[in-house]
């Protein structure tokens, strides 16, 4: 089979470091960039790196991620979420190649939804950030690029600032804490997903299956649900989580009460099972208590 250049956008993040371990051993080319290397942004640059590099795939793993910042800043967030990927979009088109984006379940989130979210759902993002990667899926579609759309939710790993490691600290450093029960979704181990992609990448399963598809891990907890978990695979016995009202927390972004993805679309066309979160938590703390000792 014929070896592909696969391009990484965002490859110092959370998602770009777990396909740097997914990469390991591949036959392909991985090529790793984040802004220091690639500036997304700046269109000729992306261009000029597809044709140098003879780009074959693009993994889109760059985005402005900060949620309550993206109210107060909507440019920077519209320009890394939208502009940005017609850029990429653009330029690997040109080369007949594929786009891999990643997206979010905060394209939802304005209708009342108690059923898992489906791929064909109407997106009705309720903030800036949500709003910006909507665009970006409607850019891509636009530019009539080959592509590979998938949406992810509450994402954690081993790598930088995120839920599980912050709620790792806070229950072994707080007598006790208020989290929120109502918001709703699934936790996303970054390394499932990174290595979701690549058996995709591998297999070329994104030949002629090209579209938008939902991946977090199986199952449904609230916040309060998923810090509790976090708590007891740890051992921090000693905080008293309690249940609180979304309310209780001033954000200047009204969050998705309830976002949670449908995956039958992409069980049923790739042939992969998705594990459950809860299984996919104790792997990821397991990892962060090695990596400590």
């Amino acid at each position: 089979m014929e070896r592909k250049n696969i391009l990484v956008t965002g490859a110092n993040g959370q998602l770009g470091n777990c396909l740097r371990n997914a990469a390991r051993g591949s036959r392909d080319n991985y090529i790793f960039t984040d802004v220091a290397e690639l500036d997304i942004t700046d269109r000729e640059a992306v261009a000029r790196m597809v044709d140098e590099a003879e780009i074959d795939i693009i993994v889109n793993c760059a985005a402005y991620t900060n949620v309550d910042r993206a109210e107060s800043d909507p440019a920077t967030a519209e320009l890394l979420n939208s502009t940005a990927v017609r850029n990429l979009a653009d330029g690997v088109k040109r080369r007949g190649g594929t786009l891999i984006h990643i997206s979010t379940d905060y394209v939802f989130g304005g209708e009342p939804y108690n059923v898992p979210c489906r791929e064909d759902q109407k997106g009705t993002p309720t903030g800036v950030y949500g709003l910006t990667k909507l665009h970006g899926e409607q850019q891509i579609a636009e530019s009539g690029v080959k592509a590979i759309v998938l949406r992810t939710a509450w994402l954690y790993s081993e790598y930088g600032r995120n839920f599980v490691k912050t709620m790792l600290d806070l229950t072994a450093t707080r007598k006790q804490l208020n989290v929120v029960f109502d918001q709703t979704g699934t936790p996303t181990y970054a390394q499932d997903l990174a290595d979701a992609i690549r058996a995709i990448i591998e297999g070329r399963m994104y030949e002629g299956r090209e579209g938008i598809y939902h991946y977090s891990n199986e199952g449904v907890c609230s916040w309060y649900d998923f810090t509790k978990a976090i708590a007891a695979e740890a051992g921090h016995t000693g905080c008293d989580i309690r249940p609180c009202h979304t309310d209780e927390f001033p954000s200047p972004v009204r969050r998705p009460a309830y976002s949670v993805l449908d995956k039958t679309k992409f069980k049923q066309t790739f042939g992969m099972s998705v594990p459950y979160w809860t299984d996919s938590l104790k792997t990821c703390i397991k990892n962060l208590k090695e990596n400590e000792a």
